[in-house]
C-alpha cells in the first residue's frame, strides 16, 4: 500500500490540539519531531516539553484527498493559513522502521553497542542496547549521548546505582544497567521521556531494575554514579540538587555542554566535586564537552 506523508511545522499552533485534528482526519499516524536541528531536547523543570520549533507529520492512505484535507485542517484551526508544509508521496515500505536509515548499530567504546530494535550485532563480548527513541531525546548519534555512553563503558559499573538526570529516551540508564550496574533510575519532566524510557527498559529487559520518574521531587536515596546528559543553564541552575543526589566519593558525569560552557558549569559544581580533564567532541562545527568527576570528601 503506498503512503501520503503531509508535513508542517507548528509554530505557535497546540501540538496536541493539531495531532487530535490530524488523527480527526484520517491520518493512520502522526508523529512529532524537531524542526529547528536542535538535537537536545531538554527543557528545564517548569517549562513546555517540547521542542522550541516542533514539526508534525501526518501518515495517510496513498488515495488521500490533500487537498480535503487541507481545507479541512484550516477549517478545524480557524485560521485563513497554513505553518509552512509540504506533502510526500511515498511508495510503500515499513514505516514503523523507516526512521532507521538515520539510525544504524553504533558501537560506543569497548563494549557497548546502541542498535536500532529488530537489528543486533555478532560479537562475543557485545553489550547491546536495543533502542527506539520515539519522541525522546537520545540515541547515540549526537555527541553529547555518545561521550556519556563511551564513559559509562569505561567505568566499572558493576553492582553500583546510577541516576540519569533528564533521561530522555532512557538510554544512558538502560546502557548502565546492561553493563552491570545494580540499579538505576532516570528522571525526566517530559512526559514522552517517561514513556519512551519505560517501553525501551522493557524492550531490553531491564524495567525491573529501573525506577522512572517524572520530576525531581520523586528522587530518593543517593548514587554512587549520576549522570546529566542536559544543557549548561540547567547544569548551573541545578547545581545543588544534581550533587544532593551523589553519594560519598560518587563519580558524576555532565554532558550537553559546548567547550565555551565548560569552565562555566565546572565552576558551579567546583565546591563539591573534583573534575577530571575534559573531554571533547566536534560535529557539525560545534564542540561539545563531557565533564566527570568524584565528589569531594569533605563533602
Amino acid at each position: 500500500m503506498d503512503w501520503r506523508q503531509f508535513v508542517m511545522d507548528l509554530d505557535s499552533l497546540n501540538p496536541d490540539t493539531v495531532e487530535g485534528i490530524f488523527i480527526r482526519l484520517g491520518a493512520a499516524s502522526v508523529t512529532l519531531s524537531d524542526a529547528g536541528d536542535n538535537p537536545v531536547l531538554e527543557p528545564a523543570p517548569g517549562e513546555t516539553p517540547l521542542w522550541s520549533h516542533t514539526r508534525i507529520t501526518g501518515m495517510f492512505p496513498g488515495d488521500t484527498d490533500m487537498d480535503a484535507f487541507r481545507k479541512g485542517l484550516l477549517g478545524a484551526l480557524g485560521v485563513a493559513e497554513l505553518p509552512d508544509h509540504h506533502i510526500e508521496d511515498l511508495a510503500d515500505r515499513a514505516w514503523e522502521r523507516e526512521w532507521l536509515k538515520d539510525f544504524g548499530s553504533m558501537r560506543f567504546g569497548e563494549r557497548l553497542w546502541i542498535c536500532p530494535t529488530g537489528s543486533d550485532v555478532v560479537e562475543d563480548e557485545a553489550v547491546v542496547v536495543h533502542l527506539d527513541p520515539g519522541l525522546a531525546f537520545g540515541t547515540g548519534t549526537h555527541p553529547t549521548t555518545a561521550l556519556c555512553l563511551e564513559w559509562l563503558d569505561g567505568i566499572d559499573l558493576a553492582g553500583k546505582t546510577l541516576l540519569d538526570y533528564g533521561c530522555g529516551s532512557g538510554i544512558l540508564a538502560i546502557a548502565a544497567l546492561s553493563l552491570g550496574s545494580a540499579s538505576a533510575t532516570a528522571m525526566d519532566i517530559d512526559p514522552q521521556a517517561v514513556i519512551a524510557t519505560r517501553q525501551n527498559a522493557a524492550d531490553n529487559g531491564v524495567a525491573e531494575n529501573l525506577l522512572v520518574c517524572g520530576s525531581p521531587g520523586e528522587i530518593e536515596g543517593k548514587f554512587d554514579v549520576v549522570v546529566a546528559n542536559i544543557l549548561a543553564g540547567p547544569l548551573v541552575q541545578f547545581a545543588d540538587s544534581i550533587t544532593s543526589t551523589l553519594a560519598s566519593h560518587g563519580m558524576l558525569a555532565l554532558s550537553g555542554v559546548l567547550c565555551e560552557q565548560a569552565n562555566e558549569v565546572m565552576a558551579a559544581y567546583d565546591p563539591w566535586i573534583e573534575f577530571e580533564k575534559p573531554a571533547f567532541r566536534e560535529q557539525d562545527g560545534q564542540t561539545w564537552s563531557r565533564l566527570t568527576g568524584l565528589r569531594r570528601s569533605r563533602h
